[in-house]
């Protein structure tokens, strides 16, 4: 049985979405190579993301993306404790 499309593009999604973590992590590890601070970095990669976010989906838009981050945040999902399956 051949996957169907919505499948097709959920795993095309994925995959963009590993991609592009493994250039982020590379960015972050040059950067703490560099000597940058962990919470510099990060305060960094929050107003590109928020900003190109804005671009994108205008400041409405990016309301619902925090919003949507700040739900998966209370539940956990990006703890480092938490244990992948």
């Amino acid at each position: 049985m051949e996957p169907r499309r919505n499948e097709i593009d959920e795993m095309i999604v994925h995959e963009k979405m590993q991609a592009a973590l493994e250039y982020q992590n590379e960015a972050w590890a040059d950067g703490m190579a560099d000597g940058i601070e962990p919470e510099i970095i990060a305060e960094a990669a929050f107003a590109l993301a928020m900003r190109e976010t804005i671009r994108i989906h205008g400041e409405h838009g990016a309301e619902a993306v925090l919003d949507a981050l700040k739900a998966r945040l209370l539940a956990g999902e990006f703890s480092p404790e938490r244990q992948l399956q």
